[in-house]
């Protein structure tokens, strides 16, 4: 029994042993795994993994430092091109006005005088007819008249003033009768010299009896021309 007891001793003995070297020999592997890492190493591959970070971080940067100038061009070429198309549309607004006033299709005023021609109830004193008017017109236009109007007919380069049977006169085709009422806007004292001068057409008018009388007005206001402008030839 005695020798049974010794024999269990040496048996835990010899087990505490062999489990005291594996754990002297585990221990000594983890420190010589501890002596040969460098912690340098371990150092340098931190600083590596930072330098690549800043190195995406810095390249991302520049990307949207890239992208920020980009808009901020655009941006630029977009209020140039505003501006230019504001200039633009503005001249061509300006360019229209002056071909509607070209065309009498806008209402004007300005100094001016009114041509009033009434009939008389002598019938041995001749009828104011188509010609009168288109005289008046032509030579008011050669006084540097910028409107002209009869009745509130707007007078345009294709206005058409016809004598109807040496009874009314038909002006844009439309019938005009007595009194006639002429407007035109310009240097009132050259339109008006350009009718009562010597040879002027009213001057001639009045010594055949005729009544017409003449007004320099500093306000004078023709209306537009309401009809449309079409052409057969011009292409």
């Amino acid at each position: 029994m005695k020798k049974n007891i010794k024999k269990g001793k040496i048996t835990v003995i010899v087990t505490m042993i062999v489990v005291c070297f594996a754990l002297t020999l585990v221990m000594s592997m983890q420190f010589k795994i501890v002596n040969q890492t460098d912690i340098t190493s371990i150092e340098n591959m931190r600083e590596a993994e930072l330098r690549t970070e800043l190195a995406n971080w810095k390249s991302k940067y520049e990307e949207t430092d890239q992208k920020c100038e980009e808009t901020i061009k655009k941006i630029e070429e977009y209020n140039t091109t505003s501006q230019s198309n504001e200039e633009t549309g503005k001249l061509v607004d300006e360019e229209l006005e002056q071909v509607n006033l070209s065309l009498g299709k806008t209402d004007v005023q300005g100094q001016g005088i009114e041509v009033t021609l009434r009939e008389t109830d002598n019938e041995e004193i001749a009828r104011i007819n188509g010609d009168d008017l288109l005289v008046i017109v032509n030579a008011l236009k050669l006084a540097g008249a910028e409107a002209i109007s009869i009745n509130d007919e707007r007078i345009i380069n294709m206005s058409d003033i016809a004598d109807i049977n040496e009874t009314f006169v038909k002006i844009n085709g439309k019938r005009i009768l007595a009194p006639y009422v002429i407007k035109a806007i310009g240097n009132s004292s050259h339109l008006e010299t350009a009718l009562i001068g010597n040879g002027g057409h009213v001057d001639e008018m009045k010594k055949i009896g005729q009544n017409v009388s003449i007004d320099k007005l500093n306000r004078v206001k023709i209306l537009k021309y309401n009809e449309d402008i079409k052409l057969k030839y011009v292409q």
